[in-house]
């Protein structure tokens, strides 16, 4: 596909406007794919373009690649359609390949059950349009082609997307509350994120759910105004707070009784790329959340706080 620049500017900008396509995206497509300029390959998203400029490029196509690791699981589709699924992400599954991983992820399951897939985030990332940690898990969009994605990658950066987390935290909040501060790569462990003045704007709100009898533990639900590498758990961190099973950030677990972070995307919202309907997903809560849970707090009140309407509306009433 090719078109005639019509702006001077930089390439991610340029073709940014022209296709419709969130810029982050732009920068990993041509970073990882690479456009021509007037029969030239350029991978360079500062690259210069000038006006009359030919411009080529072309999505690269989802090849069936056989995983090195073995797909021997499976994965709750909560919706899909011809542009789009929503998966409930089990915990301790990777999303995308990396150097470091050494299992099937995701994007492996996805590409084993030939889901047609977006491929403007390169071949590890078919289809992904955001992430969650390994530990984590709930409810994940996944763009089946290269304009959903945009679309959608366009609403997280305009935050008409977004996701409500139920957490379970070692010691209740004081209040409701709305954290704003910055975080970076921590100096010290680069393990780790921090708040770090300086650092890339973030964020968070956290409501107050239900607290264990023994004033302990309590369940709250968190929501992101941004998407940073580990946000709610270093929000919580600078309230000295900590999500269950997260060792990395203080909480020692229990001799192995809480084997991962109790943090689960549980209503995702978004704008459906081709219709623009409100959609509202809420991906179930898998076994391990739900034994702790009904651990330490009353399940009557867990089920009462946890239902969809009243956590948005809580939302809506208590910031």
């Amino acid at each position: 596909m090719t078109f005639t620049c019509r702006e001077f500017g930089r390439a991610d900008r340029v073709v940014s406007n022209e296709l419709h396509i969130s810029r982050s995206q732009v920068e990993k497509f041509i970073k990882n794919i690479g456009i021509e300029v007037n029969g030239k390959k350029i991978n360079k998203s500062s690259f210069r373009l000038e006006i009359g400029d030919e411009i080529s490029y072309e999505f690269e196509k989802v090849v069936e690649k056989k995983s090195q690791y073995k797909v021997d699981f499976d994965i709750d589709i909560l919706y899909e359609d011809d542009e789009l699924l929503v998966v409930n992400k089990p915990p301790f599954l990777t999303v995308h390949g990396a150097p470091s991983v050494k299992e099937a992820t995701l994007v492996d399951w996805l590409k084993k059950k030939g889901i047609s897939l977006s491929t403007i985030s390169g071949e590890q990332r078919h289809g992904i349009v955001h992430r969650i940690d390994k530990e984590t898990s709930g409810a994940l969009v996944v763009a089946k082609n290269n304009e959903s994605h945009a679309k959608l990658s366009k609403q997280l950066e305009d935050k008409s997307m977004g996701r409500y987390y139920l957490a379970l935290i070692d010691l209740p909040l004081r209040d409701n509350v709305i954290v704003d501060k910055p975080i970076a790569r921590n100096q010290k462990n680069r393990l780790k994120m921090a708040v770090v003045d300086g650092g890339k704007n973030a964020k968070s709100a956290f409501l107050k759910l239900v607290s264990s009898d023994t004033k302990k533990y309590e369940l709250i639900v968190a929501k992101l105004y941004t998407g940073r590498t580990h946000q709610i758990r270093v929000h919580l961190n600078s309230l000295s707070r900590h999500i269950l099973g997260d060792s990395l950030y203080g909480f020692k677990s229990q001799k192995g009784k809480i084997e991962r972070v109790m943090l689960h995307a549980y209503i995702l919202y978004f704008k459906h790329p081709k219709s623009g309907k409100l959609m509202q997903i809420k991906a179930p809560l898998f076994e391990d959340f739900e034994s702790a849970m009904y651990r330490f707090f009353d399940k009557e009140k867990i089920h009462e706080n946890i239902k969809t309407d009243t956590i948005i509306n809580s939302f809506d009433t208590d910031f």
